[in-house]
Formats: C-alpha cells, structure tokens, sequence
C-alpha cells in the first residue's frame, strides 16, 4: 500500500495487555526509543488460516509514551518501498544518524535470487520511508556460506557510543559489517560469528558498558544471549532468557531501556487464529541481574505496567 499521513492514520489502541494489537496479526518487533516516546515497528502478517506460507506486505508503526497505551501510525514504509524487490516484507531495524532515520528490512530480491538487505530513510520516525540507494545493500549472492535463499535476513543495526555503526543479520550463520557514516554502505569486508545452534534475528544493544547480543537459537526457537567487551566480541554464551512458542516457531526479540526501565518485545501466537504466519507481538518488562546478566523471562498475559513518561503530559 502507498504510504498514507501519519496525522490521517494515526488512532489510539485500546490500553492493551499482551497481545499488544488485537486487531491486526504483527510479527519480528523493532524498537527505537526517542524523546520519551516507544516507536514499535512491526511486520503486518497477513495470511489467512489456510496459507501455506506468510504474507507480509507492508511494516506497521505503533508509539506509546508509556508501555501500556499505543497509537497506531499507520504503514510508513513497504515492501513496494523498494522497486527493485518483489515482496516478502519480513523483519527490520530502525536507528537515527545525524537527523535522519534509516530503516534495514529484509525483501525478495526480483532479479538476484534470494532474500536481500535495503535501506529506507525518512526525516521523522512516522516516516514515510523512501529507498536511500535504489538498491540492495546486501544480496544473496554476496554471501556463501549457507546453501540456502534465507540467510540474508533479520538486520539489526547498532550504533557505538563512538559514532561506529554496525550491521548484524543472517540465518543459520550471523554476519556482520561495519557501517559507513552515510550508513547506506558497508565500511570493510562481511564478517562472520561462529556460534553454535545459531538460527536467527541477532540483536545488539548496550547496557551500562556491557554488549548484549541477543538471538533466536534452535528450531522451533528460544532467545538466547552472550556479552562481551566490544560490539564485535568475543562472545560469552550466557544462557536461555525466553523459551520457545507453543504454536508458532519463531520469536524475534528486541530489547530497549525506556524511562528508566528495560523491556523485551518478541512475538508468539496467542492471538485467536493465530499460529505459524498469524502472529501477534508482545512485550515484558525485566531487570537485570546485579551482574549485568539478563535473568529468565517468562511471557505474561497481563504484559508491564504502564510507565509514563514525560512525553504523556
């Protein structure tokens, strides 16, 4: 669908416990956290109940001031966003650099076989999005080192407090790649993890000097995290911190600090008619250990209590 007015589209969800949005299947979350406002992105499946396979189209934007309230901002960015793609809206990340913000998604590639890496940029986080180089920045052909046409998939990006960006992404193998300031080019070679029972959506973030890399492990899968001393390593296997879905196999993190408190998003199939390509995404509120470790996470019906920030008034 074309990219519609955020001041049009935008409408409050119900105070909302977990399942976040009950009105929509929504997989693979990504926050981005500015101003005292949650901005949560979020791929829209929409299969029906007899699909053999997703349907995602489009990603979907949703803000709250407080973990507990959610308005909807509509569709800022699509699959169509990239004219040199043909669909397979699967999942993304989002960060802000020097005024502008720039969105990883993954799509399938209309002439290289495989799934591909672009990159959308907007000047508000509501967007609308518009494709920042009229091609892929990672293509299926330009890693080898899984015979399948998946592994190009799930980016997550992660700025260092010197200004360094990075790229994470894969399946079955994680790569990674250092960002040029314009952020729409890679600065040196992919490089690679070597991790055992890898599987998918690698996630980077930062807390109080230590680097968290979080992501799913096995199949059907579970999150799972290491730490380690730089955003390259080396990595130190910590431990389970959510347990795989009943009724879907996958789960997809993102882990945010918002108004003083730390938060997991993931997505599961609690919905009615949810199952493998109708999802439905979640979050939890968490504390970490006095060791920086990230304890078990269980997944709640009730979701957190609300945290209002300044943003609210």
């Amino acid at each position: 669908m074309a990219a519609l007015g955020m001041a049009a589209l935008a409408a409050p969800v119900a105070e909302a416990a977990n399942p976040l949005f009950p009105k929509l299947f929504t997989a693979d979350p990504s926050a981005y956290v500015e101003n005292g406002t949650v901005y949560l992105y979020v791929g829209h499946d929409e299969a029906t109940p007899k699909s053999p396979d997703y349907v995602m189209n489009e990603w979907r934007l949703y803000t709250s001031c407080d973990m507990k309230n959610w308005t909807d901002r509509g569709s800022p960015v699509q699959a169509a966003t990239f004219k040199w793609a043909k669909g397979h809206a699967w999942a993304a990340d989002i960060t802000k650099r020097d005024g502008k913000y720039y969105f990883y998604s993954t799509v399938d590639h209309a002439t290289i076989p495989g799934h591909a890496i672009g990159v959308a940029v907007a000047d508000r986080p509501e967007g609308p999005f518009v494709d920042a180089r009229g091609s892929a920045l990672v293509t299926n052909d330009m890693t080898l080192q899984a015979p399948i046409a998946w592994d190009d998939i799930d980016p997550a990006v992660f700025q260092d407090d010197d200004g360094q960006a990075y790229l994470y992404w894969g399946n079955t193998v994680l790569k990674y790649a250092k960002l040029k300031p314009n952020m729409i080019e890679f600065d040196g070679p992919i490089q690679t993890v070597g991790m055992d029972m890898f599987t998918e959506a690698s996630y980077l973030h930062k807390h109080n000097g230590i680097y968290y890399l979080s992501y799913s492990r096995n199949f059907p899968e579970e999150t799972a995290y290491m730490t380690g001393p730089s955003p390259t390593g080396p990595w130190h296997y910590r431990g389970v911190i959510m347990s795989k879905n009943a009724r879907v196999k996958t789960i997809h993190q993102a882990i945010v600090d918002f108004n003083g408190k730390s938060y997991i998003f993931y997505h599961n199939a609690k919905l009615p008619g949810g199952g493998e390509f109708r999802r439905s995404v979640a979050v939890e509120e968490f504390k970490y250990n006095a060791d920086g470790t990230i304890p078990f996470i269980p997944q709640t019906k009730e979701g957190p209590a609300a945290n209002p920030s300044s943003a609210c008034k």
